[in-house]
């Protein structure tokens, strides 16, 4: 089936087989380094942003790969995080912060790649694009503590309010309220007041992933 998450997920997988990421894939392509990036695969109110056929057209030219080839990608190379089936009750790869701040852990959806990972449960609730991080340290306090598990969506719309987690292209990951999000700009709320509030331009975000539910 033809679905958002299968066309983009198929991009991410196509990138990777050339040993490229997505923004990697958007230059070699001769497209904006940006075009692939989580933040563009949704508008500023949440709804799901479908790459062009040029880009697809594009992406397929640079890197030699047939339609053939791309369609197989959307139907046999989803990440695992969107192989798994709703409500399953999945064990699911359980990232530390600082993992997820490090290079190479994460592809350029906000997805865990690579082996080894250890894994947690998904409560019932979560969804098939979810998976764990744990705390490290004090700056969530007070509502989030050392060792808390934090249950994300990096597919799930968000919206003001909303508790999410944050990778910057720098590697800085942080949990914070969304207080606005447009096509150019983010702005987070601290959970901890003896950390500051964030005002970040999207160019600079890897990936925005919603907090769904959190052990205490």
């Amino acid at each position: 089936m033809l679905s958002h998450d299968r066309v983009w997920a198929a991009i991410d997988a196509l990138a990777e087989r050339y040993s490229l990421s997505a923004s990697g894939l958007a230059r070699r392509a001769g497209l904006d380094s940006t075009a692939f990036n989580k933040s563009k695969r949704q508008s500023s109110d949440g709804r799901p942003r479908w790459p062009s056929t040029e880009s697809l057209a594009k992406i397929m030219e640079a890197t030699g790969a047939t339609l053939d080839e791309f369609m197989g990608l959307m139907q046999s190379r989803l990440p695992a995080a969107l192989a798994r089936p709703h409500g399953s009750g999945a064990a699911v790869p359980l990232v530390g912060f600082a993992q997820a701040g490090a290079g190479g852990y994460f592809d350029d959806a906000g997805f865990p790649v690579g082996q080894g990972w250890d894994l947690v449960e998904l409560p019932a609730q979560s969804t098939d694009t979810a998976y764990a991080l744990k705390v490290q340290g004090d700056s969530m306090l007070p509502l989030y503590r050392n060792g808390d598990v934090l249950i994300v969506e990096p597919g799930a719309a968000v919206r003001r309010g909303d508790r999410v987690v944050v990778k910057t292209g720098s590697g800085e990951v942080m949990a914070k309220v969304l207080e606005r999000q447009t096509a150019r700009t983010i702005s987070l709320l601290s959970l901890n007041p003896d950390h500051p509030n964030r005002d970040l331009q999207m160019v600079e975000v890897e990936w925005v992933a919603r907090i769904v539910w959190a052990s205490q």
